[in-house]
């Protein structure tokens, strides 16, 4: 069961902010060019710094905390899963304030 550790945190990350798209209708995942848009630049260097130092053995992951699926770079599924799911998290979270306070431009949008 500890296995499920990190994913179990991840399941909670979703569970803590992506009901707003559904009951605050934020339409984040409908804008998927933007999301992807606003994560890739941010996680990709985060993604090669990890890379970097899992192979230079300056941190790595308990492998009793994680499913044991590793992709690119001997890092784990739950590590690639985090650099999308915390970030899209984060958005749904400031779109879930905006659609609530409303009037408050973020960005490049203009009501």
């Amino acid at each position: 069961m500890l296995k499920w550790s990190y994913m179990a945190m991840l399941l909670f990350t979703v569970c803590g902010s992506f009901w707003l798209e559904i009951v605050l209708k934020i339409k984040v995942l409908k804008r998927f060019k933007r999301v992807a848009f606003s994560i890739l630049p941010v996680a990709i260097p985060f993604i090669i710094w990890d890379a970097y130092a899992v192979a230079n053995k300056h941190w790595s992951f308990d492998s009793k905390q994680i499913l044991g699926i590793y992709g690119p770079f001997n890092i784990p599924l739950e590590e690639f899963l985090f650099f999308l799911i915390v970030p899209i998290a984060a958005i749904m979270t400031i779109e879930g304030v905006r659609s609530v306070k409303k009037h408050w431009p973020v960005g490049d949008e203009r009501e």
